[in-house]
């Protein structure tokens, strides 16, 4: 622990051999750091340029790139600034701002996939409906509430834990997570309690949301011709990757690190990173290269 004018700071416990290879890992994390930004932003760019990207599947995909352009920029600057300095160390403070972050962003992620579910549900199963039920001031609507619903959820924790006396002055990690509850003297059951609620709230129940509407989805699909299950697989497929891939990343952080069992630093290491390069990088890959109109627009460019 070091304080400086009544600032307590946390000190990040899970580098590995960051003194030898500071140089390598930051080249690599810059890179990709880069690689998120610029995937992400062009494909968003393409979506507000080109008016027939204007459609509510396609404004949910610039949703979801703009998400993940946020957690990267909430995550990657620090690291870059650890990877370079001789103490890795985040202020208390900061750490339940990274933390409280993380996870708003993490269910605004959950709540846009059942979103973008929804909107493949009533195209593929409502297709006469959907200019109806898809109208602007509802996907509007849609959009504030996954954004603001988890900003709502996430406030909650940090105000609790800001002012609790802290003993453990270490986090096993690279980044402030679910681990920060057990910095305090008294661990507080409220907060793992609403932690928990918060799961639910913010994963599980969009998932379940989710798998209904694929489900659905499927039993239209199977009843129909070739062209309509080429089209349904077309736009669905992408959506389906998304959600499995940052599910299992985030049921990592959110459980496995709830338990007491102690991982090896490596493990925490290595997994912590792919949960950080991953995501974000595969999102602009998925929509670049599945989505027809997206690849459409993105070969004209760089034909160009």
């Amino acid at each position: 622990m070091e304080t400086k004018l009544n600032e307590t700071f946390i000190t990040l416990g899970g580098y590995v051999e960051v003194n030898k290879y500071r140089y390598l890992y930051f080249m690599i994390m810059f890179t990709a750091y880069v690689l998120t930004l610029c995937s992400n932003c062009t494909i968003v760019c393409l979506i507000v340029i080109h008016k027939n990207l204007h459609e509510p599947m396609y404004v949910f995909i610039a949703a979801l790139l703009i998400n993940s352009v946020l957690s990267s920029t909430l995550i990657y600057p620090k690291l870059l600034i650890d990877f370079l300095s001789e103490t890795q160390v985040i202020s208390y403070s900061a750490c339940l701002f990274q933390w409280s972050g993380y996870y708003c962003l993490a269910g605004s992620e959950f709540l846009l996939l059942a979103a973008m579910a929804y909107d493949r549900y009533v195209s593929i199963c409502k297709p006469l409906q959907y200019p109806i039920i898809m109208r602007k001031t509802k996907v509007n609507i849609i959009l504030v509430l996954a954004w603001f619903v988890p900003f709502c959820h996430s406030v909650v924790p940090p105000i609790i834990l800001i002012n609790k006396k802290l003993c453990n002055f270490t986090l096993k990690g690279i980044l402030c997570n679910s681990t920060i509850q057990n910095l305090p003297c008294v661990t507080t059951v409220a907060i793992t309690i609403y932690g928990l609620f918060m799961f639910f709230d913010l994963a599980i129940l969009p998932l379940l949301f989710i798998l209904f509407t694929y489900i659905n989805i499927l039993v239209i699909v199977y009843r129909s011709c070739r062209e309509v299950r080429r089209k349904a697989a077309q736009t669905c497929l992408p959506h389906l990757i998304v959600l499995i891939n940052f599910f299992c990343l985030l049921a990592f952080d959110v459980l496995l690190l709830r338990l007491e069992t102690e991982f090896p630093t490596i493990v925490r290491f290595v997994i912590t990173l792919q949960m950080i390069l991953y995501h974000p990088l595969l999102n602009p890959i998925i929509y670049g290269l599945k989505m027809k109109e997206i690849n459409k627009h993105l070969l004209r460019l760089f034909c160009k």
